[in-house]
């Protein structure tokens, strides 16, 4: 995949980079109370691998948190669960949107 610099953009305005930047601070705030150190460093490394993937797991996670809906810390095999939960459905929707890309679907096709 490619590597985009989120903080690289030099048409973004400052405000609004303090804002990502905010941003990325509760979210990475709220994942080190929810997961795990086990957890935590498997979504690390699914990051470097899938960052999309690894995203949408962030998302999921965080939402849970917000309406409070964990139990204690994630385990990392409560991590691989929810893991296969955002695969189901991010498969269900890129199936629609790539329909090329389903035979491709292998690990190895990094770009």
């Amino acid at each position: 995949g490619e590597i985009r610099a989120e903080h690289g953009d030099p048409s973004a305005d400052p405000s609004q980079q303090e804002a990502k930047q905010r941003e990325a601070e509760i979210r990475n705030t709220i994942l080190a109370q929810v997961l795990d150190q086990a957890a935590r460093a498997r979504l690390s490394n699914l990051a470097l691998v899938k960052p999309d993937k690894a995203k949408a797991v962030e998302n999921y996670l965080i939402q849970m948190a917000r309406f409070g809906q964990l139990a204690g810390k994630v385990t990392e095999q409560g991590l691989i669960e929810i893991l296969e939960k955002v695969s189901q459905q991010t498969e269900k929707k890129t199936t629609v949107k790539f329909n090329r890309r389903k035979v491709l679907d292998s690990d190895e096709e990094d770009d």
